[in-house]
């Protein structure tokens, strides 16, 4: 077939996908569809809507929640998320906290984790072999969490079932989610929780859990929602980090040029890892509004991307582009970049703020990870040791790759929280000078 006709194939399908009114609203449980009519007009971490719900981890009781956050810009959201707790009297003083971040799900209003049926069990992956789901679902080590004593609370983000437009990749936001499901916990009577947390998060969670390390002044606001946390460690689990990426660097237009260039062709080497640059892209602009989608896409591709991440979540979304684009998805971008300077400081702005982390730092990490590039965590870990900080990092066994990483590190991590919640300081991460 010559090249004219398959082009003229590729904008026949891509016609159809950017023609019809854009429907925004896909189906979600009733308890999302109410709690996204909430205004969330309440403090930080108020619960405005909880559902107790069954889960198949035995001798722990388990809810769905909604609760008051807010954004890299202060404005006031609501998240959902899931609660799991163990049955019966909590101990004097009341048990630790584990907040789990998950990874990429989606942009959708149905792409909360907490809404798959059952969700509140281990952590079940899409791509992994005994996956049983068309997404990611479930809270990493639940089961030996709650063994030891632990609540576990994980939060959806904004924009994943409590209404709004879901600021995708846009760490500081989702660590401000994360932060809240804390004090979310806090306050809840039945799940015991006391006062000392640990959060842990993979891959997008992992960069809202270095993100929340660095925000002190967030952790420390004090509320009647409900009692004080301490936060006593982060673990990342291939984090995503763009901030540390530009550090010390100078931003003028010519190197945000390059910057905004270099994302764009990085992630533009398949419909996978262009359907995460486009929803991050879009995510972006959700905490900006001031920024212009038209300034990295077409016409026909801002069309495009705002009916998908208005509606599906992650792998939907990524077989939609390809189906209706194929190898023509790169036609959405605009050769250049436009307003590239602002972009570049969108997404530092949204990412780690270059703050010492408030505890312990420990960054998990596979020799095969394709998709988040380890030295984002090396380049954190040297830019936070700088300040002050304490972190480690530790090159999982064998050959992980971004997705066995989760259950490969959870070995590991599960003797550093207890250790962290004992009261045991942890040793110096940093590489010796």
């Amino acid at each position: 077939m010559k090249k004219s006709a398959l082009l003229a194939m590729a904008a026949g399908v891509s016609f159809g996908l950017a023609g019809g009114p854009l429907r925004a609203a896909p189906s979600i449980p009733a308890f999302y569809e109410n709690a996204a009519k909430i205004k969330p007009d309440g403090e930080l971490g108020q619960i405005v809507s909880e559902a107790e719900i069954a889960t198949p981890v035995a001798g722990a009781r388990a809810w769905r929640i909604a609760y008051v956050s807010s954004d890299v810009a202060g404005r006031k959201t609501l998240s959902t998320g899931l609660v799991v707790a163990p049955a019966g009297a909590p101990p004097a003083g009341g048990r630790p906290i584990m907040a789990w971040a998950h990874g990429t799900t989606g942009s959708a209003q149905n792409c909360g984790p907490s809404q798959v049926t059952n969700p509140a069990q281990d952590l079940n992956e899409y791509f992994l072999m005994d996956g049983d789901s068309w997404t990611d679902y479930g809270l990493p080590g639940l089961r030996a969490l709650i063994d030891e004593g632990y609540v576990v609370v994980g939060t959806d983000y904004q924009g994943l079932g409590g209404g709004g437009r879901h600021q995708y990749a846009v760490a500081a936001t989702q660590a401000r989610d994360v932060i809240d499901s804390i004090r979310a916990v806090r306050s809840m009577k039945a799940a015991g929780a006391g006062g000392k947390a640990i959060v842990y998060g993979w891959s997008q969670g992992g960069g809202a859990t270095l993100a929340a390390a660095s925000l002190p002044d967030y952790i420390a606001k004090a509320g009647p929602a409900s009692e004080p946390v301490e936060v006593v460690g982060f673990v990342g689990l291939a984090p995503f980090d763009l901030a540390g990426m530009a550090a010390g660097k100078a931003l003028d237009p010519s190197a945000a040029d390059k910057a905004m260039g270099g994302l764009a062709a990085g992630f533009s080497d398949n419909i996978f890892n262009f359907t995460h640059f486009a929803m991050a892209i879009w995510g972006t602009r959700a905490a900006f509004p001031e920024l212009d989608l038209n300034d990295v896409f077409t016409d026909e591709g801002v069309r495009a991307l705002d009916r998908v991440f208005s509606n599906k979540c992650m792998h939907a979304g990524a077989d939609t582009l390809n189906y209706a684009y194929g190898a023509q998805f790169r036609s959405l971008l605009n050769p250049a970049v436009r307003n590239a300077e602002a972009w570049i400081r969108a997404l530092v702005r949204g990412s780690v703020a270059p703050v010492k982390p408030v505890a312990p730092v420990v960054i998990y990490w596979g020799t095969k990870d394709t998709v988040v590039p380890p030295v984002m965590g090396k380049l954190y870990q040297e830019q936070m040791c700088k300040l002050g900080g304490n972190v480690e990092r530790v090159q999982l066994p064998g050959e992980q790759t971004h997705f066995s990483t989760p259950g490969a590190a959870a070995p590991l991590f599960l003797p550093w929280v207890k250790d962290r919640f004992a009261g045991k300081p942890a040793a110096n991460g940093c590489p010796a000078n």
